[in-house]
């Protein structure tokens, strides 16, 4: 059959507008017959909504593309060409745990790194290699395409324990990274190229041209400027570096690299909040309220500015994107997470890196950036030890190996922190961790 099937599984998701104008804007390139949204029946109300806006979307563009929802992903998955999962287990509840119970023991919160984003693995890893088992049997040469977070950890994890080979991981901060490079330049985002490296979020800009020449020295300048403002996420504290401490360094860090260089700022920033009774899962949960609600007026139908507040913008244009370039064999140039096979230097060749690609109709084909400069090779070193160590844990089920993980973390203060937050958050998120509780 002529077309394009693509499968969302967290198709409830408040990013799914998003996904669905990518697709539109690119069916001449890459057509889509069919798009199945599909969700679990606790998300149906969401699923319902997202779907209407879809079909809304769809219409308006009078494009031939048929969106099926379904709460039934074996369903959904047969015959498959793309499969993208954008899921949240435990939802936005789960979330707050994640950020609560560290900073209770005065610890970093966050929902990718430190304990959060090992326990969002936990619950989330489990769940996509079962997806991948449904894959190998139903759409075995379809393309699963990650961007449920962390990300790079279970990336990690399909590729080393997932059922299907052709797996790629994907993030929005290189491409924001892009954006924000070229703004600071003060010229357009197409004149400017930026090789990227490490994992994710953790991945630093390594070298940036601008019109075939090397202005890397002169991007960091411009990043240390305080006139010019700090790039930053929509959810996280914007980061000012010293001068002194970018031209060092040499490579420009992501914005999640405040977590780690800034973080005595970050705990205090995020502490002040917490005891204001503020955490970004209760924002988030109040954007997503705001946006259900525009998605529910029957007269939208097209993706509304407001989403971009949500904090994942460009996610799913970029999933688009890579979905596009796989699909015609375009062999451009952009950051996913992908399996390292020697691009960078000292990480084992099976793990994730978050690096840019030639994106072929065979996947990614990292690029070499070799070494890694000395001053970030050890950070990288540390956080791939931990994504390591939580996904053996989260395969395993095993206690210890967590708390190991924890403890090699450099967000945590000893091992006994590390062994009373990961004892009260498996405790908490019981009912999402069997492997644990077998």
């Amino acid at each position: 059959m002529d077309g394009v099937k693509i499968v969302t599984i967290g198709g409830g998701s408040s990013y799914t507008p998003e996904l669905i104008e990518g697709f539109i804007k690119r069916y001449a390139e890459l057509p889509a017959r069919e798009i199945w949204l599909v969700d679990i029946p606790e998300g149906r109300e969401k699923l319902e909504t997202v779907g209407a806006l879809a079909r809304r979307m769809v219409k308006k563009s009078g494009l031939p593309i048929d969106v099926r929802l379904s709460y039934d992903r074996r369903e959904a998955l047969a015959g498959a060409d793309f499969v993208t999962t954008q899921i949240r287990v435990g939802q936005l509840a789960a979330r707050e745990i994640d950020e609560r119970v560290p900073l209770e023991h005065g610890m970093l919160g966050q929902e990718t790194n430190g304990a959060g984003g090992m326990f969002n693995a936990f619950r989330t890893i489990p769940v996509i290699l079962d997806i991948t088992e449904d894959m190998r049997e139903l759409c075995p040469d379809a393309w699963l395409i990650n961007f449920s977070n962390p990300a790079g950890m279970v990336t990690e994890a399909c590729l080393r324990y997932g059922a299907v080979k052709r797996v790629v991981g994907l993030c929005n901060v290189p491409i924001h990274m892009s954006r924000e490079i070229a703004k600071l330049l003060g010229v357009g985002a197409d004149r400017v190229n930026v090789t990227f490296g490490g994992l994710n979020h953790m991945v630093y800009a390594l070298r940036a041209l601008l019109d075939g020449k090397d202005v890397t020295r002169r991007l960091l300048e411009l990043a240390s400027d305080p006139e010019r403002g700090a790039a930053t996420m929509k959810n996280i504290m914007p980061a000012r570096y010293e001068p002194e401490f970018l031209r060092a360094l040499g490579v420009l860090p992501c914005p999640y690299h405040s977590y780690y260089y800034l973080k005595d700022r970050q705990l205090a920033d995020e502490l002040e909040r917490f005891r204001a009774g503020e955490t970004r899962a209760r924002q988030v949960q109040k954007i997503e309220r705001e946006l259900f609600e525009l998605y529910r007026d029957e007269t939208l139908d097209v993706k509304p500015p407001q989403l971009e507040a949500r904090g994942g913008a460009y996610y799913s244009d970029a999933a688009c994107s890579l979905i596009e370039s796989i699909y015609t064999d375009r062999r451009d140039i952009q950051a996913v997470d992908t399996r390292n096979n020697g691009a960078i230097a000292g990480i084992p060749a099976e793990s994730a890196v978050e690096v840019s690609c030639v994106i072929t109709g065979g996947g990614p084909v990292p690029l070499a950036v070799g070494e890694l400069p000395m001053a970030v090779s050890g950070l990288v070193q540390q956080i791939k030890s931990f994504e390591r160590l939580v996904v053996e844990a989260a395969v395993e089920g095993d206690a210890d190996k967590a708390i190991l993980a924890l403890s090699v973390n450099p967000l945590t203060p000893s091992d006994s922190a590390a062994k009373a937050v990961v004892l009260e958050m498996l405790e908490a998120h019981k009912r999402y961790l069997p492997r644990f509780f077998k």
